[in-house]
């Protein structure tokens, strides 16, 4: 029986270190060009399905859990982003795209629901609920706001057949939130260690808002192992953010932003146009000291729950930067270097601080980073309150292979564009005709003040090439109360989403996702003042009418003889007396001047 019991002992033990971590944590450093810095953070908590729906909750917030429940919500999204990233200066964008947003909020979901207006229904409840949870104006996001893509979006989550055929993915953005403090701190308590300990102590709002380049998301989605026989729930928390050092390390000794001195700034002098007056900045990215508390104000505060499969401490912190760099860390940690010479990982000691430091590097050495498959820009054309226009570049920079992808815009109500007037075509070989670089078009077109527009395009690039696309739109004129407080600035677009479809020779079936910047779109603007003015005006005459009117109907008007106690004797009397004085008064005056 003692044999049986051990070994039964080891055989549970031996499951329980065989099994995936609840919770882990990584950090991924990268120096890019011009001196900036690319910071990943990712945390990501799992639970068991059976668990997830009864309710028992360990490392997966109960606040979220609670919410995707009640509104239906199998598969959920969510970002948060401001800033540009720089292609054209950081290469590709990192996790292929799949962690990034359009600027302000985006958010999209696989909801359960047997119809449409169900569907909806619940969308509504998981918005406002978000709303409240993150401290943001999801709320606002309502039918004019909402789109339901067709090709752009596919799940990432493992669905059973059973249910697939009743989830509803439904897409929303609010391009003109301001991503602030207040969104990153109810994202830091849903992470078990609330921001204390582990990784996520180096996450200040001060230094993340303060970046180039910043985005948080957070993916909830269900995960079936093949090696596992029970499903899983996965919720996944990223912040990635692209810091100047120099910009970063300012505050220690000059809190005020100020121009450096002439003396001071390093220059390029093998520029042609180089001279005293002309400046042109030199990469310092591979040779500028920098470490964690100049860049982030503190070090890592200890270690947050990470362990891997075998029950011993997992790696936290990696950085992407040549062997030959040398590289100091604090006492404690245990560095291990990749096979591939280009990553170098560290464990975490369990209390204490973890400081990295990159101290002046002999070896300019720079490790090459992936370009994108596909660049964007979009931007408006055209002049007048009436009409415009849009234009997107499309350029493939691959000399050999085309690229297909489909292009997803969303539009506002209020921006109504001609579809007839949509144009692709190739500035350089005017050869290709537009049915060879649109393969299909899927258009919706917009209700006043209900619903926007949707515009789904496949599009295929060729080889060496930069597609335009255009097309014409008109502003509608809206109602005075519609107008946002800033009506002078414009009304925001959100983002185009590009989805670039694995080729046939690519290894991974992963999908490249890239968002084009927002615009600014400006509308007819009546003048708020006219409607102040008209109300001033009016109430004054009303109020003088009003007071007049109100003393004829209210007011008694009687005779003097008629009022009891009154003398008209006594009266006169008075008045010439104050008569007499007034004299007497001038007169006594005009004997003093004399």
């Amino acid at each position: 029986m003692r044999r049986f019991y051990l070994l039964f002992l080891s055989l549970l033990c031996a499951a329980f270190s065989l099994a995936d971590p609840e919770y882990e944590e990584h950090l991924s450093l990268e120096p890019l060009p011009q001196g900036s810095l690319l910071a990943s953070f990712s945390f990501k908590s799992n639970a068991s399905l059976q668990s997830f729906e009864q309710q028992h909750f360990r490392h997966i917030p109960r606040s979220l859990g609670q919410i995707l429940q009640h509104s239906k919500t199998k598969e959920l999204h969510l970002r948060f982003s401001s800033g540009r990233w720089d292609a054209e200066s950081w290469g590709a964008r990192p996790w292929d795209g799949a962690k990034e947003g359009g600027t302000g909020v985006e958010v999209w979901a696989w909801i359960e629901a047997d119809t449409d207006e169900q569907a909806f229904h619940h969308w509504i409840t998981l918005n406002h609920a978000l709303s409240g949870l993150f401290c943001a104006s999801l709320n606002f996001i309502d039918s004019t706001r909402t789109t339901r893509p067709t090709k752009t979006y596919e799940p990432v989550g493992d669905h059973s057949n059973a249910t697939v055929p009743h989830l509803h993915l439904l897409h929303g953005t609010l391009p003109r939130e301001v991503v602030c403090t207040e969104n990153l701190t109810p994202f830091l308590k849903l992470l078990p260690c609330k921001g204390k300990a582990g990784i996520s102590t180096l996450l200040d709002g001060h230094k993340l808002f303060d970046a180039s380049w910043q985005s948080m998301s957070i993916d909830v989605r269900p995960v079936c192992p093949e090696t596992s026989s029970g499903c899983i729930v996965e919720v996944e928390q990223t912040v990635d953010m692209v810091l100047d050092i120099e910009r970063s390390k300012r505050p220690h000794d000059n809190p005020i932003p100020r121009p450096a001195p002439t003396d001071q700034l390093k220059c390029d002098t093998s520029k042609p146009y180089s001279s005293p007056d002309a400046c042109f900045p030199m990469d310092m990215s591979s040779t500028q000291p920098w470490s964690l508390s100049d860049v982030f104000g503190r070090p890592i505060k200890g270690s947050c729950l990470a362990t891997d499969i075998h029950g011993g401490r997992s790696e936290s912190v990696c950085i992407r930067v040549p062997y030959e760099h040398q590289i100091f860390t604090s006492q404690g940690s245990v560095e291990r270097k990749d096979p591939s010479r280009s990553h170098r990982c560290y464990i975490l000691p369990e209390s204490g601080f973890f400081e990295m430091a990159l101290p002046q590097q002999e070896s300019h050495a720079v490790l090459p980073r992936p370009s994108p498959l596909l660049y964007a820009s979009r931007s408006f054309t055209g002049h007048g309150q009436e009409r415009g226009g849009v234009q997107t570049l499309l350029t493939n920079p691959s000399p050999n292979a085309g690229v297909s992808f489909t292009y997803f815009e969303t539009l506002p109500w209020f921006m109504k564009p001609y579809l007839h007037t949509l144009k692709a075509q190739i500035p350089t070989s005017p050869s290709h005709s537009q049915e060879e670089i649109i393969q299909s078009i899927y258009y919706r077109p917009a209700l006043d003040r209900q619903r926007g527009t949707q515009l789904e395009l496949q599009i295929t690039v060729p080889p060496a090439s930069t597609v335009r696309l255009t097309y014409d739109f008109e502003k509608a004129i809206l109602r005075y109360t519609e107008y946002p407080p800033d009506a002078n600035r414009g009304f925001d677009v959100a983002p185009a989403v590009i989805r670039l479809h694995p080729g046939p020779l690519d290894a991974s079936p992963k999908a490249v996702y890239l968002r084009t910047t927002s615009l600014l779109l400006s509308l007819p603007t009546p003048d708020f003042s006219m409607p102040y003015n008209v109300i001033i005006l009016t109430s004054t005459v009303i109020a003088l009418a009003f007071g007049s009117i109100y003393n004829l109907l209210v007011r008694r008007f009687v005779g003097a003889d008629e009022v009891e106690g009154f003398s008209l004797a006594k009266l006169k009397g008075r008045i010439k007396g104050r008569l007499e004085v007034l004299r007497d008064r001038f007169s006594n005056r005009e004997k003093k001047n004399q």
